[in-house]
């Protein structure tokens, strides 16, 4: 399954995402975020693209969807959603859901990565 997570504003969000890539398998990682983001690193191979986070909801919804098209394999993917805001969110989810793709949340915990 593909992993497809929003990278925000504030290192400290990105702990969760680190973790993800760190301990899930996946046959591929998308991260979007802005510039700013672009400055993540992991050991493991992911694929970036930039997003203007600054956007209203409608711009960024159309953006994202527009720069994930074609990108997705599968029917459906795994979410993390656990660097951003409700905006941020929002645009994301509803830009996969009009790909159409389905979604599965994905969080690290203590007992490892698991689908919420």
């Amino acid at each position: 399954m593909e992993l497809v997570a929003l990278l925000s504003t504030g290192k400290g969000t990105w702990g969760q995402v680190s973790g993800l890539l760190k301990y899930g398998e996946w046959d591929r990682v998308i991260l979007l975020g802005s510039d700013f983001a672009s400055k993540f690193t992991s050991e493991k191979q992911f694929e970036f693209i930039k997003v203007d986070l600054d956007k209203k909801l409608v711009d960024l919804r159309d953006e994202i969807k527009e720069k994930l098209r074609g990108k997705i394999n599968g029917t459906e993917v795994a979410l993390s959603v656990a660097s951003g805001d409700g905006k941020e969110h929002m645009a994301l989810i509803s830009a996969l859901i009009n790909l159409p793709v389905g979604i599965r949340f994905a969080a690290l915990t203590k007992e490892g990565v698991i689908d919420l």
